[in-house]
């Protein structure tokens, strides 16, 4: 087996697996896995807090390794960004709660979002700078009912339809 394929570590969204959030680390640990991705949902539906998710995590030998989803953020009107800037502050104040250092941004799906690839662009490495700022990163998944990015590849433009890899 290549040496690189020892070294992939395993992990599972917890949207995946049913439950509740401490279940769901259980049977995630239980089964092998290094980590986990954490589904706002499920920490809302947490009775705790972030630092303690983290604790059950470590616990269990558990890494969280992601926390998703960022919904909604990209291209949209000028009033809006500020307060998605905002909003992406208190996310990274959750990560960095959770000991996760990756944060995953959905292609926006709301009307309003603005048709622009340079904007979302512009949008998206501000929000990398802010994260970096923190030692977070940033990824991004292009949703199938996206508004405007619905898909990983569009002839023409960079890998996501985007312009992401712009905003590096």
């Amino acid at each position: 087996m290549p040496e690189i394929l020892c070294t992939l570590r395993k992990s599972i969204a917890t949207v995946s697996l049913s439950g509740t959030l401490p279940e769901k680390l259980e049977a995630a640990a239980a089964v092998g896995f290094d980590g986990v991705e954490i589904f706002e949902n499920d920490l809302l539906t947490f009775d705790g807090t972030p630092g303690d998710v983290r604790r059950i995590a470590e616990g269990l030998g558990l890494a969280i390794t992601l926390f998703q989803p960022f919904r909604d953020f990209e291209a949209m009107p000028d009033a809006v960004r500020v307060r998605n800037l905002d909003r992406a502050e208190r996310k990274f104040d959750i990560m960095q709660a959770l000991g996760a250092d990756l944060v995953l941004v959905c292609s926006n799906v709301q009307p309003s979002a603005i048709n622009d690839d340079a904007r979302a662009a512009a949008d998206l490495a501000e929000m990398a700078e802010r994260a970096a700022r923190r030692d977070l990163r940033v990824g991004y998944k292009a949703l199938a009912w996206g508004r405007h990015v619905n898909r990983w590849r569009v002839p023409g433009k960079s890998w996501n339809g985007r312009g992401i890899r712009r905003s590096d």
